[in-house]
């Protein structure tokens, strides 16, 4: 019986040195800045990228007045940068379609909650943020989307999107709910691209352990500075 409680006393001061050690001014000293916004290399320098991406990067610093992570992150790969990008306008710039910007930033930030993707709840909140003018909902939308403060085409919206995030059967009642609002087999299929691609892209987010630009937590909330 002694040894068995020497045992657990043994086992419990190592626990508190090991936690007094992780929460010890040396690791909490590391600054949010100087976490690698990747486990690959991410490139500060992207002159020696093709032309076409450095065009692409220079646009976004150029909008937004900083260089988006993921560019840098998906810079160590530039064909797989430019597949990425591609696709990426394709299914969230288009002018066609039912589909407001709010709506496409909605289901990336629901999906991407879902798939515990950091870098794409944090980056796209701001852009919902930005185009909904509305400051709340993409919190709510990332805590917990059933709950927040959403209208019945958005919950039909977002309801085909996590069936489709979660690789679940996908019954007609969906597109009827769709239809109900307005929204149409076309937009239903913009619905599901969405969730599958930023599936794709919060795995490699995850992999690469992407972080968020510290611009991005703020953007939405607080007015842009003017230069």
């Amino acid at each position: 019986m002694i040894t068995v409680l020497r045992a657990a006393r043994l086992k419990a001061s190592r626990n508190a040195i090991i936690s007094s050690r992780m929460f010890s001014d040396d690791s909490t000293s590391k600054t949010f800045d100087t976490h690698p916004i990747s486990r690959y290399p991410a490139p500060e320098d992207t002159s020696g990228l093709p032309e076409s991406l450095q065009n692409r990067i220079h646009e976004a610093k150029e909008k937004t007045g900083f260089v988006p992570n993921v560019m840098r992150a998906y810079a160590h790969r530039p064909m797989e940068f430019e597949a990425f990008f591609g696709m990426y306008d394709a299914i969230m710039q288009k002018e066609t379609g039912n589909l407001t910007k709010a709506d496409r930033e909605m289901i990336v930030v629901a999906t991407s909650a879902y798939n515990n993707c950091l870098y794409c709840v944090v980056s796209h909140s701001a852009l919902h943020r930005l185009f909904s003018k509305d400051p709340i909902k993409a919190d709510q939308l990332a805590a917990c989307w059933e709950a927040a403060s959403i209208d019945s085409r958005e919950k039909a919206i977002l309801e085909l999107a996590m069936a489709v995030c979660k690789s679940e059967e996908i019954p007609q009642k969906y597109f009827d709910n769709l239809y109900q609002h307005g929204l149409d087999a076309e937009d239903a299929w913009d619905i599901a691209s969405i969730s599958a691609f930023f599936s794709m892209s919060n795995r490699m987010a995850h992999f690469t352990n992407m972080r968020p630009n510290k611009e991005f937590y703020l953007m939405g909330r607080v007015p842009k500075p003017k230069v």
